[in-house]
């Protein structure tokens, strides 16, 4: 279907059609808009954490970790707005996993004041030069996860600006609780208890957080700002039972 727009529209269906075209799969439309950043990190679960992946040449590929330092990875976070850099360069194949397909980048310096990866100087990687288990790996400030210390119980503890934290027991219902059972492949939720945080020096992340039902991840449920808590480490984070692992082995 052939289409005229004005460029005003909200939606192409608000453009005006044409009659049907006939056209082969070598004619189809391809679009690149320029808020496509054209980096990503891959591996961790989550936007801003793990293997760096760059699109290249119509494909993406990794980078080679050769120079890169702290000032590259704050390129990074910047550019995804991700918040800044944490630790670079990460182990990749230990933490991420290593990646497949070509390594586009090498020897890629960046003074750390940049707005995109590409401002920076790199060198393409020639054939044989670079290897999957020198992939780069990336963890930025505004990357988050979740975890129960014992599997599928035990206190509930979030990883925020570099830093597993407590989740403090106020304000927890049972649909909070049940989120978090089933974000972590944990079955339902059995029960919950305040506790001793089980590092005495980390920081309580989060309070008062009460999720709604239409809510898919802990991060996106209503708390108090990060940091800011009501709660005394010693006796009141969060301890949780879920009914154990979705995933269960049949004996026969």
């Amino acid at each position: 279907m052939g289409f005229n727009c004005s460029g005003s529209e909200a939606h192409l269906r608000n453009c005006s059609s044409s009659q049907a075209v006939n056209c082969s799969s070598t004619e189809q439309l391809y679009i690149t808009c320029s808020g496509y950043s054209f980096i990503r990190l891959v591996g961790s679960g989550g936007d801003c954490a793990g293997r760096l992946e760059v699109f290249h040449s119509g494909s993406w590929g990794t980078v080679s970790d050769e120079f890169w330092d702290i000032e590259d990875a704050q390129v990074v976070c910047r550019q995804l707005q991700c918040g800044v850099a944490l630790s670079a360069p990460v182990p990749v194949p230990a933490r991420f996993g290593s990646g497949t397909g070509p390594i586009w980048l090498n020897e890629v310096e960046c003074e750390g004041n940049e707005a995109s990866l590409w401002n920076c100087r790199y060198q393409l990687c020639g054939e044989d030069e670079c290897g999957h288990k020198d992939d780069v790996g990336v963890v930025c400030s505004e990357y988050k996860e979740i975890r129960l210390t014992e599997g599928c119980e035990g206190n509930l503890e979030v990883f925020y600006n570099g830093t597993w934290g407590n989740v403090c027991n106020n304000g927890m219902d049972v649909e909070t609780m049940g989120l978090i059972c089933r974000e972590l492949n944990c079955g339902r939720f059995k029960t919950e208890r305040a506790t001793k945080a089980r590092v005495e020096s980390a920081p309580n992340w989060l309070d008062d957080v009460k999720c709604r039902k239409h809510d898919s991840t802990l991060f996106h449920c209503p708390s108090s700002s990060w940091s800011q808590n009501n709660c005394d480490r010693s006796s009141e984070v969060t301890h949780i039972t879920c009914s154990g692992s979705v995933l269960k082995l049949h004996a026969y």
